[in-house]
């Protein structure tokens, strides 16, 4: 086909502006056309529509649940759409009046007086609660010793009287902090949802000070924004919290307080002692002005450990108040990574942030086309992604990562996902801010209130390149039908 001349496009842009409209169109459907008779299939996923609005909510007082959906559009030959079809969310309204019937109890009261089982029996339903599946409309016959479920329950029924999940088609489902229901998404440290750990810093320090007499001596100033504080020590010292009137929280006046929760700077600090003797504080935060930790000095002090979250543009005033007040700094700078247990309780110097090698032992080697093939073929995802955060909890790794390019996929995947990993030294382990390639599981718990993608024990896992898409594009022209 012959090129178009730049004057002759010009002309029509500036003369006519419904011509090249019409001759673009024409030229993508004899595109399609001769797509089709060549039986070239058209390359990557369809393309969804945009959402619709949300959906009234399912009730119209307490909790209820709302949808949205879109529709995906495909040519002939193009893969569905990455994505779900269907996004639930959670709508909160004004408490249901005193004396309201619960919801499950009013599903169940629409079969009272009716004939069930196949006989002309008729009874009266209460909801029953000790059944497998809290999303099954399970109802007790009132002065009988069985119950009958009658299907599913409505949308936005609550899992269970005071839980956090409702029902959606039949699973329950908990909202993560973005509205969705069953998103997962979850708030990192910082207080962001779905943030990645990267706008707020890790302070974490030791205060050694051994005290020249008995007496109350000043530890540190948690600031204004202070999130996920604990302050931890050993031994007959008691800690003591100052808000910023100048009276004490705890521990004040020389009177010592009872273990316990305490309002303290718009958050519940929660303080704990035992006969260790350990005593700790903790709060969620974030706090809402400054608060002083002191100690109360009786013995000499073996160390009190202290951390929290701080944004970063709180950073800096924290350290020139602190420097005002002529306390020493002689404690590590803060770590823009996540908290680890200390080694040993001796002071660290300063340095540069970094990320600190890992007291893991090496992986095995699972290079190979064989690898590569097992994993690919046997696993029910294969993308690659970037990690954007690790979190070790329990006896398990959690990644998040964007999901950036799917080879492989039997179900839908959202742009955001979580990649579990067994073991505090999963192997292998993926470093955060690179991009790997992944064949991973999805695994769903028994009661479906679970469903996780799991990179599986010495599984596959390679950093991105070129060269790697090539082999694993390769690979899956062998995976067996």
């Amino acid at each position: 086909m012959g090129k178009l001349r730049p004057g002759r496009v010009e002309w029509l842009a500036s003369g006519h502006t419904e011509r090249p409209r019409l001759f673009q169109n024409l030229l993508l459907l004899l595109w399609a056309l001769l797509n089709c008779g060549l039986g070239v299939s058209a390359q990557g996923p369809g393309e969804w529509t945009p959402w619709v609005s949300w959906t009234r909510c399912s009730s119209s007082c307490g909790r209820g649940v709302s949808v949205r959906s879109r529709r995906c559009l495909q040519l002939p030959g193009e893969d569905p759409c990455w994505g779900d079809s269907h996004e639930y969310r959670l709508c909160q309204l004004p408490d249901c009046p005193p004396g309201a019937v619960p919801f499950r109890d009013l599903q169940c009261a629409l079969y009272n007086g009716r004939p069930v089982l196949g006989t002309q029996k008729t009874y009266q339903w209460v909801p029953f609660h000790g059944a497998p599946n809290q999303c099954d409309l399970n109802c007790l016959a009132e002065g009988h010793a069985f119950y009958h479920s009658f299907g599913r329950v409505l949308d936005g029924t609550a899992c269970s009287p005071g839980a956090q999940g409702v029902c959606v088609a039949g699973r329950c489902l908990s909202p993560g902090c973005d509205g969705l229901l069953g998103s997962g998404a979850l708030e990192d440290r910082c207080g962001r949802c779905g943030g990645a750990n990267d706008s707020c810093l890790f302070v974490q320090r030791v205060f050694r000070d051994a005290g020249a007499f008995a007496g109350y001596w000043n530890v540190t100033l948690i600031p204004e924004g202070a999130r996920h504080i604990r302050v931890a020590h050993r031994s007959r010292n008691h800690l003591a919290l100052m808000g910023g009137d100048g009276r004490y929280v705890l521990n004040g006046d020389w009177a010592v307080s009872p273990p316990g929760t305490y309002e303290a700077a718009g958050t519940h600090v929660v303080y704990t002692r035992d006969t260790g003797p350990q005593e700790t504080l903790q709060a969620a935060g974030p706090t809402s002005h400054n608060l002083l930790l002191q100690v109360l000095l009786q013995e000499p002090n073996p160390g009190i450990e202290f951390e929290f979250w701080l944004p970063q543009e709180r950073y800096s005033p924290f350290q020139a108040r602190v420097q005002a007040l002529g306390w020493p700094l002689r404690q590590p700078q803060p770590r823009e990574v996540e908290p680890q247990p200390p080694a040993a309780p001796a002071v660290i110097p300063a340095r540069t942030p970094t990320l600190a090698p890992d007291p893991c032992p090496p992986c095995p080697d699972t290079r190979g086309r064989a690898h590569r093939l097992l994993h690919y073929c046997g696993s029910d995802f294969v993308f690659q992604a970037r990690v954007l955060g690790r979190h070790r909890q329990a006896q398990e790794t959690r990644y998040e990562v964007r999901i950036q390019l799917v080879y492989k996929n039997r179900s839908p995947l959202r742009a955001r996902e979580y990649v579990w990993a067994p073991g505090h030294c999963p192997c292998p382990m993926l470093a955060p801010h690179r991009d790997y390639l992944l064949a991973v599981q999805r695994l769903v718990s028994p009661n479906g209130t679970q469903d996780r993608l799991l990179l599986p024990h010495a599984g596959y896992a390679r950093p991105w390149s070129p060269a790697e898409d090539s082999r694993v594009r390769l690979t899956a022209r062998r995976c067996p039908i």
